[in-house]
């Protein structure tokens, strides 16, 4: 029987008030997030979430690059990359999920940015396309026809995971009211939602 599967993307401390990219109103998330999570386990439906999990000398990292400030744009193998804060490095607090976050409902969690040179704000591919997490696999073995994309943030990793569900076949919806856009994002993340429309995924407002 054809499943649905929700995609918690990125609830993470460092993305959240007082973390290193935190986000003010990030926590604004949780309870719409939560909700759903709620009613998808009720009815027997699939809740995954996808983890940044870097290392500390990750390539994404303005720190990694001599001379460089978070958000210089740079060429690095061959591709123009935005560098970012420290964040989400593996074992250490800012890599956690929000405390509030119900990881009980939680069936399994796809960790991404794991090696050093890609970074990865898609939770089915890095950026370069050349690995996978391997939540395709997941959602088609489920029989997962329909997914629903929420989390942090709006233009990136969300956007990301949400356009590559398309590609993939899935039918997709994106819950704005879970979702919240970075700072960097000035219009709130409205160009972002068109873009995922206009990819083909359905947005709720």
């Amino acid at each position: 029987m054809a499943r649905k599967a929700l995609i918690l993307v990125d609830i993470q401390n460092d993305f959240c008030p007082g973390g290193t990219m935190g986000i003010s109103d990030a926590d604004e998330v949780l309870e719409p997030a939560n909700r759903l999570a709620e009613e998808f386990a009720a009815r027997g439906d699939i809740v995954l979430a996808t983890k940044d999990s870097h290392p500390k000398n990750h390539a994404s990292f303005a720190s990694s690059h001599e001379g460089a400030k978070p958000w210089d744009v740079i060429e690095y193998e061959g591709r123009q990359r935005t560098l970012l804060p420290d964040h989400c490095i593996d074992g250490t607090p800012g890599a956690e999920f929000h405390p509030e976050l119900r990881l009980d409902l939680v069936e399994k969690i796809f960790k991404k940015g794991t090696g050093v040179n890609y970074d990865s704000y898609s939770g089915f591919f890095d950026n370069d396309q050349k690995n996978k997490t391997g939540l395709d696999e997941y959602l088609r073995e489920n029989e997962v026809e329909e997914v629903w994309v929420v989390g942090l943030t709006s233009g990136r990793c969300v956007k990301a995971t949400a356009t590559d569900a398309v590609k993939h076949g899935f039918k997709t919806i994106v819950y704005a009211p879970a979702c919240r856009a970075s700072g960097v994002e000035k219009d709130g993340g409205k160009q972002a939602f068109e873009d995922m429309a206009a990819a083909g995924c359905e947005v709720i407002w």
